[in-house]
């Protein structure tokens, strides 16, 4: 007798599936591109390992920066635990899909489960996102006014047009929504309740001082807190270079390598770094040197941890 289709899928242990896709996702990732892990690990072994040890110390800190954002975005009280496990988990589904949307998947399946509406949990994930765009411009600024002469070297015109170019492409994609959400009648009520939703939150958030402090706090220190990984593993592989030379280097490389939605921000985040410390006076072999022993520490080691807390998560039907 037949077994119907149905009663077959009913019987497959799925969610033991769904646990074990993470990690063989990223295991296929890692092996397609081991020849630049490699690389890069082989520049590592004659580092200075204590601060490579600085930079991996700050780089989880900064699971604990987002953490803080993401619950200052909320009204309602995050677990806590659960809440940093989630953001590890993010970083690992960001890696392994276009830029945003793993961790933007996982985190409003996070939100959901704890309770929060779709367009409470929607808008909470877009304040979050508005505030640490906002976080690393306002760095980058700041940094810019006071060392305008990290920009003076002899890439410094590759980096202003491509920052030129991308104002464009914000621009025009600005526009695309709003023409889109003006002609399309469904889209614009679905804009008006989420715009509705969004700015009650953060009216009511910012009459709470412990979440507005979490969410600011937590947005300023993420980009501070990555550029500062950046500056220790330039300082483990002898770059002689001021550290706010690197944190503008990184902050605006971050900010460029945006634009391309490629997973993990791989190709277009190293093209971007290497460019940018080649812009404030660093020689290309050290940069790419620099760059590719800094991914390895804040992308490719955390990413199996990464997917076996994601498995774990699945698992337990916390996201």
């Amino acid at each position: 007798m037949a077994i119907p289709r149905g009663v077959c899928l009913r019987r497959l242990p799925l969610r033991q599936i769904a646990c074990m896709v993470p990690v063989v996702v990223v295991g296929v990732w890692a092996a397609q591109h081991g020849s630049i892990i490699a690389a890069g690990g082989s520049e590592l072994l004659s580092a200075n390992c204590w601060w490579l040890l600085a930079a991996a110390v700050v780089t989880s800190l900064g699971w604990v920066a987002v953490s803080c954002a993401r619950q200052g975005a909320v009204v309602e009280r995050l677990p806590a635990g659960r809440l940093v496990a989630t953001q590890l988990a993010a970083f690992t589904a960001n890696a392994v899909l276009p830029v945003g949307v793993g961790a933007t998947a996982v985190n409003l399946r996070f939100l959901r489960r704890c309770g929060l509406s779709l367009d409470r949990s929607s808008a909470a994930l877009g304040l979050y996102l508005t505030m640490e765009a906002t976080g690393r411009v306002v760095l980058l600024a700041v940094l810019l006014a006071a060392f305008p002469e990290a920009l003076r070297g002899p890439a410094s015109h590759v980096l202003h047009q491509s920052g030129l170019s991308l104002a464009w492409v914000a621009a025009g994609a600005v526009c695309a929504v709003v023409l889109a959400t003006v002609a399309v009648r469904p889209l614009r009520r679905t804009v008006r309740s989420f715009l509705t939703t969004a700015l009650a939150d953060v009216r009511t958030l910012h009459t709470m001082p412990a979440r507005a402090v979490a969410l600011w706090t937590g947005s300023f220190a993420f980009p501070a807190l990555q550029s500062a990984g950046l500056v220790a593993v330039a300082a483990a592989l002898g770059l002689s270079l001021p550290p706010a030379f690197i944190a503008i280097a990184y902050l605006g490389a971050s900010i460029l390598a945006a634009a391309v939605p490629a997973p993990g921000g791989l190709g277009s985040v190293d093209a971007s770094l290497v460019l940018a410390l080649v812009t404030v006076g660093a020689p290309v072999a050290v940069a790419t040197s620099v760059v590719l022993g800094y991914r390895i520490i804040t992308v490719w080691l955390p990413l199996i941890p990464g997917a076996l807390v994601l498995g774990a998560l699945v698992r337990w039907k916390i996201i």
